[in-house]
C-alpha cells in the first residue's frame, strides 16, 4: 500500500507543478511549493513601478530580450562591470537599457521571502511578462527554473541583432536561435513600446535608397539635431502594446533600417501585413515567441547558481 500511495503523491505534486521542460526541468509553477508567492511579488513590483513610469514597459521587454539572446535566459544582462570586467550592460548596444532597479527591488523582496531560491534569470523573464500586459498586450505564461549564470562579458553582446541588419540578415541571426521568420516578425513587434536613440537610425538620413517616408525623414531628422542620444518613439503609441507598429511599417515610418526592411523585404512583408490588419493574430503569435525565446539555453541544476544580489555573483 506504501507504494501506490507514494506514486499518488508524486502525481499529484507533478499536476500541481505542471509540465516540465528540458533535463533538470524547467517547469510552469516551478516555485508553487518552494516560493509560492515569488509571481505574485514580482507582479506587483513591476505593476507599481509601471504606474510610476509607464516607459520602464519597454526597458524590461527589451533587457529580457538583450538576456536570453547572450549565453541563454541566464541573467547575464544585469551583472555589474568589476574592475577586472566589463560586463554586458556597459556595452554601446545595451546603454539604452531601463528597469534594472526594479528588478533588483523584486529581488530584495523574495530574498526575504524565500533566501536563495528564486533566480534573477526569472524574475527578469516574469518581470518582461508582467510588462508586456500591463502595456496592453497578452498575457501568457511561462516555465520557470532558469538558473543565474556567472559570465558578462562586453564582447560577446557582439552577437545581438544590430538596428542596422536586413530582413535577410535578421532571419539568418534568429534562425540560428531556432526562431522562424514568423517569430522574428512576431518579436521585432515588441518595437510597439519604448524608443530609439539617434544614434541608432541616424545613418538613414544620409542613404538614398532607404525605403522611408519623406515628411517621416525629416522628423527624424529633427529629432536628431538634438544629439546622438535624443530619442524617437518606434511609433504612435510609445507606451502601449498594440500592432501601431506594423501600421507604420506600411507608411513607411519605421524607425531603425531592421524595422522597416521587414516591411521592405518580399519574404517578411505578408507577415506585416497580417499583423497590421488583424492584432489578435500578432498577440498570438507574439506570446508564442515569447514563451519560445524564455527557454533559450537557460542554465539548469548545477550550471548556474541563485544569486543573492542580482548585479554580482556569488
Amino acid at each position: 500500500m506504501v507504494i501506490p500511495k507514494l506514486l499518488g503523491v508524486l502525481l499529484v505534486l507533478e499536476m500541481i507543478s505542471g509540465p516540465r521542460f528540458g533535463a533538470d526541468g524547467l517547469s510552469m509553477g516551478y516555485y508553487i511549493m518552494s516560493c509560492p508567492f515569488a509571481e505574485q511579488i514580482v507582479r506587483n513590483t513591476v505593476t507599481r513601478a509601471m504606474q510610476a513610469d509607464p516607459t520602464l514597459a519597454a526597458g524590461l521587454i527589451r533587457m529580457h530580450f538583450h538576456d536570453c539572446f547572450i549565453e541563454g535566459c541566464d541573467g547575464s544582462v544585469l551583472l555589474d562591470s568589476a574592475k577586472d570586467n566589463t560586463a554586458e550592460k556597459d556595452s554601446p548596444a545595451n546603454l539604452s537599457l531601463r528597469g534594472f532597479e526594479v528588478i533588483d527591488d523584486a529581488k530584495k523582496q523574495l530574498e526575504q521571502q524565500c533566501p536563495g531560491v528564486v533566480s534573477c534569470a526569472d524574475i527578469l523573464a516574469m518581470a518582461a511578462k508582467e510588462a508586456v500586459f500591463l502595456a496592453g498586450g497578452p498575457v501568457y505564461m511561462i516555465p520557470n527554473g532558469r538558473k543565474d549564470g556567472t559570465r558578462s562579458k562586453i564582447e560577446d553582446t557582439i552577437n545581438l541583432p544590430a538596428p542596422t541588419l536586413n530582413a535577410s540578415e535578421l532571419i539568418k541571426m534568429f534562425g540560428q536561435h531556432g526562431f522562424t521568420a514568423r517569430e522574428m516578425v512576431a518579436l521585432s513587434g515588441a518595437h510597439t513600446v519604448g524608443v530609439a536613440r539617434c544614434s541608432s537610425f541616424k545613418n538613414r538620413l544620409s542613404d538614398s535608397v532607404d525605403n522611408l517616408d519623406s515628411s517621416f525623414a525629416k522628423q527624424l531628422s529633427k529629432t536628431c539635431s538634438a544629439g546622438d542620444n535624443a530619442e524617437q518613439p518606434f511609433d504612435s503609441t510609445r507606451n502601449t502594446f498594440d500592432n501601431a507598429y506594423y501600421n507604420g511599417l506600411q507608411k513607411k515610418t519605421g524607425v531603425l533600417t531592421s524595422d522597416q526592411t521587414l516591411f521592405a523585404s518580399a519574404s517578411t512583408r505578408g507577415i506585416v501585413n497580417g499583423y497590421a490588419f488583424n492584432q489578435a493574430m500578432f498577440f498570438i503569435d507574439f506570446q508564442q515567441a515569447m514563451v519560445k525565446m524564455s527557454m533559450l539555453d537557460p542554465k539548469e541544476g548545477s550550471k548556474g547558481e541563485v544569486r543573492g544580489n542580482c548585479r554580482k555573483i556569488n
